[in-house]
């Protein structure tokens, strides 16, 4: 993935398939459309998963809350979304399991009634998974029992019934699709953004116009179908297709804030069934902190991007507190963010928490757009499963097998647990920091261990709380196409959503390891930390914690 080659490719071949958008949906429909054969290319507006793929809740399900929606209303839309939720999990997990592992959920009850309740809704939950499934069913724990799993739940329950669902580290995941796109054969690149089209005497598409952010220089893209999977904000590109088109995307709001392990002070995840806007939240352990989340709202401010705000933080804690013998307090905070959902449009009247999270292909007759909508991150992969077999159908004449559910992702290949052993025997580096650079890049690991044997100081944390390496940013410039402070902190390694004030304090660091792989001069160094810095005083001043 080195990006000036992908960009030369990107300006003097011709494609088959040009995705727009690095998300999920874009990611996979990219992988997709390289292993059937199509020559393929991908661009994204800023850096793979920035937006919504990588500030999802970290779960791989079928929703619980839709379940619940779907027999209390009848709603079989909803019961759709379980069951093609559940039919993935296996899949997601198994394609990449240095980056997806099983979860135990805890739901606490008050009261053997609600036990019983939950008890049923999340067995007919396991029915609905798929026969390759191997995840334990769900058990109604004891009040003794729930309280060895989670000591700081509140000592009022009375038992809790627990599941399992998947966990991922979702922007880390999206980034191994595109990696494995580019592996098998495609050209990717981000930090590409389409600003226009140009079309043949039909009125039919056949070079995308866009700018490489980095540098402002043009690039024409020319391919025979163009396939939009840009999640909130894929009406801009429709409309950018066909000005005539209506409205299709009514995007929704969620924020998590994180809050120390020691909150709940257990490995298992905790799902709290009830809230005042009718929602389920989750606390959820996520490397080495609790991630509390999340909420629904519209949100029409699309060239804002959504951020943690001192209402939110208010709510989701008072959502919490009522579970905990010990309160957690907003000084607790020290981080959050928030994304977007793409929900598709339905009644204006409706609120987006009756809104289904499904997907729809639409083709657009007079430019022959494909537009990708809806969806989750559970079920990306089925997302661009439909996608390109319609690219096959109506656009390319031919019906080649899809092979994504088959396909191991980078890093995956060959992945053992305990392999961080040896590569503490090879490094010499302390455990927590091998166990971190084993489940963070799996078996492409001995490649960064590659880079820091180049020079010492790669062998140093960025900070002695977290077990992140100087090194790590020199390789995810030269292997994994970040660009800037963001893309690193935010997205190769999730520093940015887990601790505001470390992030802070380590991008000049950051920046400066950049710098030096990338030819980044010393006032471009001092630029590139100081913008991250000002980014993330915005969010700590939003959120007033």
């Amino acid at each position: 993935m080195k990006r000036s080659d992908q960009l030369e490719q990107l300006r003097t071949e011709e494609f088959d398939c040009l995705v727009i958008g690095g998300g999920a949906s874009g990611a996979g429909c990219a992988l997709d459309s390289v292993l059937r054969g199509y020559k393929t290319a991908l661009v994204e507006k800023t850096d793979f998963a920035a937006e919504t793929s990588s500030k999802s809740t970290k779960l791989i399900h079928g929703g619980v809350r839709y379940l619940e929606q779907a027999f209390k209303n009848f709603d079989f839309a909803q019961l759709s979304q379980v069951r093609h939720g559940l039919e993935e999990r296996h899949t997601v997990l198994k394609n990449a399991p240095h980056l997806a592992r099983p979860l135990a959920l805890v739901t606490p009850v008050f009261s053997w009634i609600e036990g019983l309740y939950f008890t049923i809704g999340l067995t007919i939950y396991g029915w609905f998974a798929s026969g390759k499934d191997t995840l334990p069913g769900s058990k109604w724990l004891s009040k003794s029992e729930v309280k060895k799993r989670l000591p700081r739940l509140s000592d009022r329950i009375h038992s809790a019934v627990m599941y399992y669902d998947g966990q991922l580290d979702d922007a880390r995941y999206c980034l191994a699709i595109a990696q494995t796109a580019a592996a098998k054969g495609g050209t990717v690149a981000n930090h590409v953004e389409v600003n226009g089209f140009e079309r043949d005497e039909n009125g039919r598409l056949v070079a995308a116009l866009a700018t490489d952010l980095r540098t402002g220089e043009p690039v024409r893209i020319r391919a025979k179908v163009f396939i939009n999977c840009t999640g909130p904000f894929a009406d801009r590109i429709r409309l950018m297709a066909n000005p005539q088109l209506s409205e299709r995307i009514r995007p929704s709001k969620g924020v998590h804030a994180i809050l120390p392990y020691e909150i709940l002070g257990g490995e298992d995840a905790l799902l709290i069934p009830k809230t005042p806007d009718g929602r389920v939240v989750f606390a959820i352990p996520f490397q080495g902190k609790l991630m509390l989340g999340t909420t629904d709202d519209d949100y029409d401010n699309l060239a804002k991007e959504p951020i943690l705000d001192k209402r939110e933080v208010d709510f989701l804690l008072e959502t919490l507190n009522p579970y905990l013998n010990e309160k957690a307090q907003p000084e607790h905070v020290g981080a959050g963010f928030g994304g977007l959902r793409p929900l598709i449009a339905a009644d204006p009247s409706k609120g987006t928490k009756g809104l289904v999270r499904d997907h729809e292909v639409e083709y657009d007759q007079n430019s022959s757009l494909v537009s990708l909508l809806g969806g989750k991150w559970t079920t990306y992969r089925l997302m661009a499963k439909d996608t390109i077999d319609f690219v096959e159908e109506k656009l390319l004449g031919e019906q080649r097998p899809c092979i994504t559910d088959q396909q191991i992702l980078v890093g995956g290949d060959n992945f053992d647990a305990n392999q961080w052993q040896n590569l503490q025997q090879q490094t010499g580096l302390p455990e927590a920091i091998c166990k971190h650079l084993n489940q963070h890049y799996g078996s492409a690991a001995p490649q960064l261990v590659e880079v820091l044997a180049e020079n010492e100081t790669w062998r140093e944390p960025l900070h002695e709380q977290y077990p992140y390496l100087q090194g790590e940013v020199v390789y995810a410039a030269r292997y994994e196409m970040a660009c800037t402070v963001r893309d690193f902190l935010a997205r190769r390694i999730r520093l940015e959503i887990l601790d505001w004030d470390v992030a802070q304090q380590v991008s000049t660091k950051v920046a400066q390891a950049m710098g030096s792989e990338l030819g980044w001069d010393q006032a471009q160094i001092e630029s590139e930390a100081a913008a991250y810095g000002s980014l993330v005083q915005q969010f700590r001043v939003e959120a007033q914690v």
